[in-house]
């Protein structure tokens, strides 16, 4: 077994830190290996099956930017403990340099507002570097250098996305990008109907199973049907599904009395996936036939199940709609949960085995829901998003991206699962004018990216049942939130 050992100062943090029990190894390919972590006095101690030189990820407090996720440099193991915050200071300050790199070979102006922080940061962990014989005069010093990094990797990356989004304009009068919103289980009110036509583009209709025969061999189609015809009268590009939701209770309750019978629930699921295909063929042409089948949760079924499970389900749909086009939902994709020793595959090579086993995929649709627990994704900086997007590229295959961020932090009474708001992830306190800031931040650097064709936003109206706790940009009473004010202001940017 290997250990990694880390000196934590101020020591007083360790009162106030329960997200350190998340932290986690990884590799240098960024795949995270199940991790137990120790907290003695102010020592934080690592264990992993192997002794690989490898990166430590934690939630970690930078003044302005909350609590976002932060990496260590890749580091080797050696009996002298770390200095926690000396090498969060440093795998920041890798992590810009390297990115810096990459975008200037490519082209890139360089701000220069961007030059004078990543300065700071070097000369900042320089000295604190000097100085790790007194770790607690180092950690005081790497701190200021963690929250300029993060400055400048701010900077540098909104000036990337203004690049790209000039140059994608100076190529196309209207972005080639499908900017949406799913409509969720329930239908819309004229308001919203046109709060919606003028925020977007296209339209993801659920398609749920739970919801759609929620009592074995009883059919209830007359939403979907309605959503159908609505989003097509209106030109909407329509994306349908996920058929098949492989997450804690994203299947109706009666399958669960075939749990430990994997044949005859791959007939039911099989049997399914025809029925809805067949009814919107020609209607439909992009099915998202299966999400979160790498996290999975679903009827306790192993990962090869899932795995075998979703290979059979895009057969069928292929043979039932030869002229579709097939795509799967990969949820947590920075694969956090690896960290608990209960996967074996990444998010990535879970979508990898699937291509490498032949099945044709039309995309891979990544959900990021930012700031929930205990199954959604920590907060990360733009250059963690843009970095993420980038290493989903090497499968060759387009991306669609959805998106959930809270507008609030208490109890939702309309949320179908157990999420629930960590409040003191985001840079301020959760409300609706944050949602609305992280919108103006991270969509645009979404619609910068060639790789990205399609964005959606997880549900339109919290009136609706839903999946993220507060994350609609409408609220109960139909009036829009701030954040549908800002995805309208995209939509007029790059499509009208």
């Amino acid at each position: 077994m290997g250990v990694m050992r880390f000196v934590v100062y101020p020591t007083g943090l360790l009162e106030d830190w329960p997200e350190v029990h998340r932290a986690y190894l990884s590799g240098v390919d960024q795949v995270a290996w199940p991790t137990r972590i120790e907290v003695d006095g102010n020592l934080l101690i690592c264990r992993r099956q192997n002794s690989d030189s490898g990166k430590l990820n934690v939630t970690w407090p930078v003044p302005h930017f909350g609590r976002p996720i932060v990496a260590t440099a890749s580091l080797p193991e050696r009996d002298q403990p770390y200095v926690l915050t000396v090498e969060l200071a440093r795998g920041k300050i890798v992590q810009v340099r390297n990115q810096l790199a990459f975008w200037h070979a490519a082209g890139m102006s360089i701000p220069g507002e961007f030059a004078s922080l990543h300065r700071e940061a070097h000369h900042l962990l320089a000295r604190a570097v000097a100085l790790q014989a007194e770790p607690a005069t180092a950690s005081e010093i790497a701190q200021p250098a963690i929250v300029a990094e993060f400055r400048a990797a701010e900077i540098l990356t909104q000036s990337y996305t203004r690049q790209r989004l000039e140059m994608r304009h100076r190529q196309y009068a209207q972005l080639p990008t499908i900017l949406g919103c799913s409509l969720g289980d329930t239908l819309f009110a004229a308001e919203q109907q046109q709060q919606f036509l003028k925020a977007f583009n296209g339209a993801a209709i659920p398609l749920q199973w739970r919801c759609i025969e929620p009592v074995e061999g009883e059919y209830r189609w007359e939403t979907y049907d309605t959503q159908v015809e609505w989003a097509l009268a209106n030109n909407l590009l329509i994306r349908g599904g996920p058929l098949l939701d492989l997450s804690s209770g994203g299947l109706p309750e009666w399958l669960g009395q075939w749990q430990h019978d994997y044949w005859n629930l791959q007939s039911f699921v099989c049997d399914f996936i025809e029925t809805v295909i067949s009814r919107y063929v020609g209607k439909i042409r992009i099915w998202e036939v299966a999400a979160r089948a790498n996290a999975g949760g679903a009827l306790a079924m192993t990962e090869e199940n899932r795995l075998t499970l979703v290979a059979k389900s895009l057969e069928v749909a292929r043979q039932v709609d030869p002229e579709g086009q097939f795509l799967i939902r990969i949820d947590q994709p920075w694969g956090d949960y690896q960290a608990r020793g209960q996967h074996k595959l990444s998010p990535m090579h879970f979508a990898d085995a699937l291509i490498r086993a032949g099945i044709e995929l039309a995309a891979i649709n990544i959900e990021i829901g930012v700031g929930y627990t205990p199954s959604g994704s920590p907060s990360r900086d733009l250059v963690d998003f843009s970095r993420l997007l980038d290493q989903w590229t090497v499968l060759g295959l387009p991306l669609q991206v959805t998106l959930a961020f809270p507008s609030g932090s208490g109890p939702d009474s309309n949320v179908t699962t157990d999420l629930e708001v960590d409040p003191r992830f985001w840079r301020k306190t959760i409300d609706e004018q944050a949602q609305a800031e992280w919108i103006d931040d991270y969509l645009p650097l979404l619609l910068a990216k060639p790789s990205v064709v399609a964005v959606f936003w997880n549900h339109l109206s919290d009136a609706q049942p839903h999946r993220f706790p507060h994350a609609g940009l409408v609220r109960r009473d139909g009036s829009p939130k701030p954040g549908l004010i800002q995805v309208t202001r995209q939509h007029e940017l790059h499509w009208t």
